[in-house]
């Protein structure tokens, strides 16, 4: 069982910011901005690349719930996923990254 797997059964403890029956947003515990949250489906994809354009479209309003809430629909924010081992992807199960509460820069041209 992936280590998103065991936070959604509640073996790891989390932050949680926002809950539904089919996501999760807590708070990275590395996070690379001043607001770096994840965001999961409950039920375990490996990767963007598997997903049914209908679960994407509930999580884009999850989403936009964890960015109100956050306070950065204004301001902005960046959300990333990444897929497969080239994508960066370390966690293989389905989750998005969001970034903000100060500039976060460009990815154009970004370096491991």
């Amino acid at each position: 069982m992936c280590i998103f797997c065991k936070i959604v059964n509640n073996e790891i403890p989390n932050n949680t910011v926002l809950e539904n029956d089919e996501f999760l947003c807590f708070h990275d515990i590395n996070p690379a901005a001043k607001i770096h949250v994840l965001i999961i489906p409950k039920k375990h994809y490996d990767s963007f690349d598997v997903i049914e354009p209908e679960l994407m479209s509930n999580m884009t309003k999850f989403i936009h719930e964890v960015a109100s809430k956050l306070g950065v629909r204004e301001s902005g924010y960046r959300i990333i996923t990444n897929i497969g081992d080239h994508g960066g992807q370390e966690v293989h199960h389905l989750h998005i990254h969001l970034l903000a509460g100060e500039y976060v820069g460009r990815l154009v041209g970004a370096k491991k």
